[in-house]
């Protein structure tokens, strides 16, 4: 019967050994992905975390979904560079960038990316957006088409061919050559739709 505590006995002291340690370990763990670590300002006291994964092509902005880091993209980014100069943002309010108690709209937000676009001197990018990332996606397309070469929705939310005819200025772009609102398009209601922002400017809750 007195095996057992003589085991947890003996283990005891080793563990106290290997503590220190597994505690230095811990500390000086790194981000493995490769990538380079930037903060762009975009408003006055705020800057957002950009990483640079690097890569060669037409450059390819990572936009996160709610609750996300860009660090979400470490894995996949990488995957990307052969074809891409692939960068990703981390939106206000969440992991290393500013978190400001305002300036959560969906505007605000796609002219963060506006700003992150200028200070990196990004001519003609393709931004990619899962989630919520999707209204950013649609606000900086719509109004300024000329900026960007293409939108990639990843499962993402304010996906214009979810409601083809509820944005006008969208459907102008995916057809310039017809008259607006010549044959309009009904629109329907899909299945799970993604929260909109526009209305909310307060600072968002971090997932867990």
């Amino acid at each position: 019967m007195l095996e057992p505590f003589k085991l947890q006995a003996s283990a005891f002291p080793l563990a106290l050994l290997l503590m220190p340690a597994l505690c230095a370990q811990e500390s000086t763990w790194r981000d493995p992905s490769k990538h380079r670590i930037q903060f762009v300002t975009v408003d006055d006291g705020v800057r957002l975390e950009v990483l640079d994964w690097g890569g060669s092509g037409r450059p390819l902005v990572l936009l996160t979904g709610s609750g996300n880091t860009a660090h979400v993209f470490d894995d996949f980014a990488g995957k990307l560079t052969g074809i891409a100069h692939v960068y990703g943002i981390t939106r206000r309010g969440f992991g290393a960038s500013s978190h400001p108690e305002s300036g959560y709209t969906d505007q605000r937000l796609a002219d963060d990316v506006l700003h992150v676009l200028d200070s990196l001197k990004l001519v003609a990018p393709v931004l990619a957006g899962h989630s919520m990332g999707g209204n950013e996606l649609t606000k900086v397309g719509s109004q300024y088409p000329d900026r960007v070469s293409g939108l990639v929705y990843l499962d993402a939310g304010a996906d214009p061919k979810d409601f083809p005819a509820s944005d006008p200025a969208y459907m102008a772009l995916a057809n310039p050559d017809a008259a607006p609102f010549s044959q309009p398009v009904p629109a329907t209601k899909p299945a799970e739709t993604q929260p909109s922002t526009e209305d909310r400017d307060s600072k968002p809750h971090e997932a867990a």
